[in-house]
Formats: structure tokens, C-alpha cells, sequence
């Protein structure tokens, strides 16, 4: 096994809270298309991202495709996502067996390589044919360990390294919220009236909602409202149960949807 180490210097962790920060706002679609093209590109310089999220009662991952380049189109995307020998869906399969960063690139050798997985090689002919060139994927898991989403970044101008790698495990969570905030908000109004309410939500709940669709953290609603996080804590996992949701993104989006919140 050869390791590499990321180097990250006090500029670039300064940027990556920055970034992190800017994500927390991000409610639509244009706002991460933004976001991706303004921000993100400091860290990690890319053309493509496709992000497959989990769709209740389906199998596969559905994907939406962020995309700054004519040579890739949607029908590429599905090519490589559907199929099952599409560099994404054998990327997705790597990364569900060892759940590490995945980088794929011409002149990268297969293997362990610490911090990230090469799965497998693709020749230089097959990345140009399919207008990728290279990818640095990674995923969050559901509590069942099964996928709950999967982001890959594309057309990355330098050859992908154990830097993209560290990136990817700093920011695909908050890739995953935000993902979840526009997508579960149009997932949600699809499915309107199929789940109601267990029991009405407090005024006390909706405030906590407001500030956690803000992106505010448990101890950081605990000093806006003047009560302890544990207090914090059981009210959202009240609100989770309310809103028949797994995470807070989903619950922020189910409040949306319903009603309960105003965007």
C-alpha cells in the first residue's frame, strides 16, 4: 500500500471553513449551481459533479447534474451513471465496499493508496471518450450501511490527489444537506398527503426548525434560545419523529413542504 499524505495550509483551511459557511444558505438549485462554479472551485476545480441521492422504495440512485461544459451533456451523464459498466455506477460499487474517497485518472495505479481507493484503471482512450477525463468521488452511508448519496466531481483541472480526497471527506456531508434541502423539498411536494403529522408541532419545535433550516448546529440554537443543547437535542428528535424524516436536512424540507416554514 502506497499512502499519501494531504497538506492543507492555514490559507486553505480558512477557505474551506468559508466555504462551509456559504454552503449552510443554500436552499434551490441555482444556489448550489453558484455556489459550485464560485466557492467550491477554489477547492476543488471541476466542469462536472453528479450527485445520486436514495429515493424511497427505489433501488438506484437517482442523479442531478451540475455540469460548466459543453463536451458533457445529460445523455453522457446517463450513460455513465445508469449503466452498469459506467465508470460512476463501478466508482459507486468501489466505494459501497471500502466507503473511502475514490479517485480515478490517467497515470494513477490501482490500489490502497491511505487516505483514498484507485479501484480500478481506465485507459486515456476511454476517459477521452467519455468526456470525463477524471473523477474523485465519495458518499454518505444510511444507518443500514446501504448508499444514502454519492458525489462525483469530474473535469477536475489537476490530476486528483490525496488533497481531493481529504476535500471530498470534509465536504460531502454538507454536499449531502444541501443536496437533501432542494431535492427533498421537490421530493416532498411530489408525495404530498402520503404521510401526515404524528401529533402537532410546538411553538417551541417550530422555533428550533427555523434556526436548523438555517443550518444552525445544536449548541448554537441552544444560546439563540437561551435552553441547554440536551434540551435542544430532544426536541429535535421529537421533530424527526413528527415529520416521519431520518435527518434534519429531511426534516427541514418535510417543514418546507408542509407549510411549516416559509422560504
Amino acid at each position: 500500500m502506497s499512502s499519501q499524505l494531504a497538506v492543507v495550509n492555514d490559507e486553505q483551511s480558512t477557505l474551506i471553513l468559508e466555504v462551509i459557511d456559504a454552503s449552510l444558505r443554500i436552499t434551490r438549485r441555482d444556489q448550489f449551481f453558484s455556489w459550485l462554479q464560485g466557492a467550491c472551485q477554489y477547492l476543488i476545480p471541476h466542469e462536472v459533479l453528479m450527485c445520486g441521492f436514495r429515493v424511497d422504495g427505489e433501488e438506484n440512485l437517482h442523479y442531478e447534474s451540475f455540469i460548466s461544459t459543453r463536451y458533457v451533456n445529460e445523455e453522457l451523464v446517463k450513460r455513465v451513471t445508469e449503466n452498469k459498466d459506467g465508470i460512476v455506477n463501478r466508482a459507486l460499487v468501489a466505494w459501497n465496499a471500502d466507503k473511502r474517497p475514490i479517485l480515478v485518472a490517467d497515470g494513477l495505479a490501482a490500489g490502497d493508496h491511505g487516505n483514498y481507493v484507485v479501484p480500478f484503471v481506465e485507459t486515456p482512450e476511454h476517459l477521452r471518450e467519455i468526456e470525463l477525463k477524471n473523477l474523485a468521488a465519495h458518499g454518505l452511508q444510511m444507518k443500514d450501511g446501504s448508499v444514502s448519496s454519492f458525489f462525483c466531481f469530474s473535469r477536475i483541472i489537476d490530476k486528483p490527489n490525496a488533497n481531493h480526497a481529504y476535500l471530498l471527506e470534509l465536504l460531502v456531508p454538507h454536499l449531502h444537506a444541501i443536496l437533501m434541502r432542494f431535492v427533498g423539498i421537490r421530493h416532498d411536494r411530489a408525495t404530498a398527503g402520503k404521510k401526515q403529522l404524528k401529533g402537532p408541532v410546538t411553538k417551541r419545535e417550530l422555533d428550533i426548525l427555523k434556526w436548523l433550516h438555517l443550518g444552525k448546529t445544536n449548541q448554537e440554537i441552544a444560546m439563540i434560545l437561551e435552553i441547554s443543547p440536551l434540551t435542544v437535542k430532544n426536541h429535535i428528535h421529537s421533530i424527526l419523529n413528527k415529520l416521519h424524516v431520518e435527518n434534519r436536512s429531511l426534516a427541514s424540507s418535510k417543514a418546507v413542504q408542509l407549510g411549516l416554514l416559509k422560504i
